[in-house]
């Protein structure tokens, strides 16, 4: 049998997130941080593009997963959900490769450690192929799954009732395939005297939404409603996201499988609780000597 090939592309990145959020204020969404990291190094569209066999971003994915090893390392804190934030030992470190690669080593040995059953090479096989959370719990990869194998009218009724518990009135899908695009709408309520009628367009992929479909479903939309959401179980390509920004022109708000799947924790729809001890490494490992 042919020896797994060790990538770990993602430590080439460790450097660089602490970068980014220090250019960021020292915090930082993850999207921002991935997006700061891509303007800084030029990096092509080509290779952000990229996807895993899930349909996962690839660039992203890497970025989440060298965001994970600085959090073992002391120099991002996880307290806050939904932003990464440097420690103060973060502020003032700054990581070439080779620092990085050392980083890499001494916690792929410790989480083989801990996981006995797996050697190194299947360790840093399973984070090339799956984000941080997918190797600890495996619940988002398992949420996506079940929401890819819906069927496309099934998918966009879910999306209606997710639009539901997060506030959006009056919500409803309008089927067919002669709407250009337009799979439903809604009424948000900003305030007791502002609420305005969204549009919204469900998309069942495990590939990524285009730059040109984000423009057809503007085109749609033009003189219905200012506002836009694309929700989709893949992801979106670079040029996508700008095309959704774009100045001038109406905003759609782009929801990608990794948003999608916590605005459904968040919720808790179609999502059963339940407590989940996740072992910090890091605490234990100061006392093997």
């Amino acid at each position: 049998m042919a020896k797994k090939k060790k990538q770990a592309e993602f430590v080439q990145w460790f450097g660089p997130v602490l970068d980014a959020l220090r250019e960021l204020g020292y915090s930082g969404k993850p999207q921002e941080v991935s997006i700061k990291i891509a303007e800084t190094l030029k990096l092509k569209d080509d290779f952000l593009d990229q996807t895993l066999k899930s349909g996962t971003n690839r660039f992203h994915n890497q970025v989440a997963w060298a965001r994970q090893y600085l959090i073992w390392e002391g120099l991002l804190d996880s307290s806050v959900r939904g932003t990464w934030k440097l420690t103060e030992k973060g502020k003032s470190t700054h990581l070439d490769y080779k620092q990085a690669h050392d980083i890499f080593l001494k916690w792929v040995e410790i989480n083989q450690r801990a996981r006995k059953n797996k050697d190194k090479a299947d360790v840093i096989i399973e984070q090339e192929e799956q984000s941080p959370e997918e190797a600890e719990l495996s619940a988002e990869g398992n949420l996506l799954e079940v929401l890819q194998s819906l069927s496309p009218s099934g998918f966009e009724r879910v999306c209606k009732e997710l639009l539901r518990e997060h506030n959006f009135e009056k919500v409803e899908v309008t089927g067919g395939s002669h709407d250009g695009g337009i799979d439903g709408y809604g009424v948000l309520e900003v305030n007791p005297f502002v609420s305005f009628k969204v549009l919204f367009q469900c998309k069942r992929y495990k590939g990524s939404v285009s730059r040109a479909q984000v423009g057809d479903f503007r085109n749609a939309m033009i003189g219905r409603a200012e506002k836009g959401i694309i929700m989709t179980t893949g992801t979106f390509t670079n040029e996508a996201i700008k095309e959704a920004n774009r100045d001038g022109a109406p905003q759609i708000e782009l929801v990608d499988g990794q948003k999608l799947i916590s605005m459904f924790e968040k919720v808790e729809l179609g999502l059963k609780p339940k407590v989940v001890y996740e072992i910090d490494i890091s605490y234990f490992d100061r006392f093997k000597d």
